[in-house]
């Protein structure tokens, strides 16, 4: 068929046709921005869930109801982490400094040309400059050089001011437990305050299974905080939904036979439905997908995750870390406790705690409960038995 009208994207943090069974998610989403526009305080959302799941893809469509909504809205991703604490604090000032620019056009108010003020000295502590926000830095706001307490004021002087016009400070954060420990607490020591004096400040935020336990180790509070969401697989007929759905609109149709080799192979994960569905719709030459179709596409698919997907996490790995990775992948996609594979290595748990914990780190994988580790991506065991075979 032709490649043009394909409706499925593969891809990171690309929005399929159709968001199957993310309704109730985003009504979530949808609540906190009517209370919010009602004057109405309420808690921040934390998303938590596997690679694949489709995390990032619900926190760009909640940026774009809330940009709708006309509140101001930053973005963050914990991947730049990776560049250090001075460069994700560069980027939380830049995204405050735009967002500002962009609320001072539409209709300023004193309170908001005030907390301009302490944003652009905010950003001056940070020596981030070069974007002009209609006012001069305010002194003795946002600018003590304690960072913790600078983003408290500059949290409390722009959500105070948006409250005025009905509107709401919105911080959203993809791979929120990549963040630094420092940015971490001060984040959540906002939102806390936040909640405490009712500013209309919202972190939203996503990240790996374990990022509640994250959360809950930087700051004791951070449970009653978030309206805590676990994003997982989807069920069968959610996944036939996201397979089918796009197809029709085209006139397109699959298969029974057909549809069900594509749901085995994709197991409800929705980076690898829009693989799969890709492939499906490439490899088809007549507008039935067909049993031989779906064959040729799950052999596509799978060719095109074990060349970006998988690959992505493993050459991260030293070579440590791979022979952790292969000694985890015999347990398959169930976990492995880490005495078992201490015992499978013929070395003591405490010679590979700091292998797991680089692990860890690296996001491939997790530790869901004392004593076990996962892996981070569905799929992932599969992947390492065939390349270490």
């Amino acid at each position: 068929m032709d490649s043009a009208s394909n409706p499925y994207s593969p891809g990171a943090g690309r929005r399929p046709f159709e968001l199957a069974a993310r309704t109730a998610l985003i009504n979530d989403f949808d609540l906190l921005i009517s209370r919010a526009a009602a004057g109405r305080t309420d808690r921040g959302i934390v998303l938590h869930g596997l690679h694949g799941v489709g995390k990032t893809v619900l926190l760009t469509e909640f940026r774009r109801r809330a940009e709708d909504a006309g509140f101001l809205v930053v973005s963050l991703e914990g991947r730049d982490a990776e560049g250090g604490p001075k460069a994700i604090r560069a980027k939380l000032a830049r995204g405050l400094l735009q967002a500002g620019r962009k609320a001072n056009s539409r209709r300023a108010t004193p309170a908001l040309a005030a907390a301009l003020g302490t944003i652009a000295s905010f950003a001056a502590g940070l020596q981030v400059s070069g974007i002009d926000v209609g006012v001069g830095a305010r002194h003795g706001r946002g600018d003590s050089g304690a960072f913790a307490v600078d983003l408290e004021e500059t949290v409390e002087d722009t959500a105070v001011a948006l409250a005025e016009r009905q509107s709401a400070l919105i911080l959203v954060v993809d791979e929120m437990q990549n963040l630094d420990a420092g940015l971490l607490s001060a984040l959540l020591g906002a939102q806390h305050q936040a909640s405490q004096r009712d500013w209309p400040f919202y972190l939203v935020a996503a990240g790996l299974p374990n990022l509640p336990s994250v959360l809950n180790q930087s700051q004791r509070y951070a449970e009653g905080l978030f309206t805590y969401r676990r994003v997982g697989a989807l069920d069968r007929e959610d996944s036939a939904t996201a397979l089918t759905a796009p197809a029709a609109e085209q006139g397109v149709s699959y298969d029974p036979e057909a549809l069900d080799l594509l749901l085995n192979a994709a197991g409800g994960y929705p980076y690898f439905l829009q693989e799969y569905g890709s492939a499906a719709w490439e490899s088809a030459p007549h507008q039935r997908i067909s049993p031989d179709d779906a064959r040729v596409a799950v052999e596509i698919g799978r060719a095109q995750l074990d060349q970006g997907f998988f690959p992505l996490r493993w050459r991260r790995s030293t070579k440590a870390e791979r022979e952790f990775l292969r000694l985890m992948a015999v347990d398959g996609e169930g976990g492995s406790g880490t005495a078992t594979l201490a015992a499978r290595a013929g070395k003591k748990m405490t010679s590979m705690t700091m292998t797991r914990g680089s692990l860890i780190r690296k996001g491939i994988i997790y530790a869901p409960s004392l004593g076990q580790v996962s892996f981070t991506v569905p799929g992932m065991a599969d992947y390492v038995r065939r390349v270490t075979a």
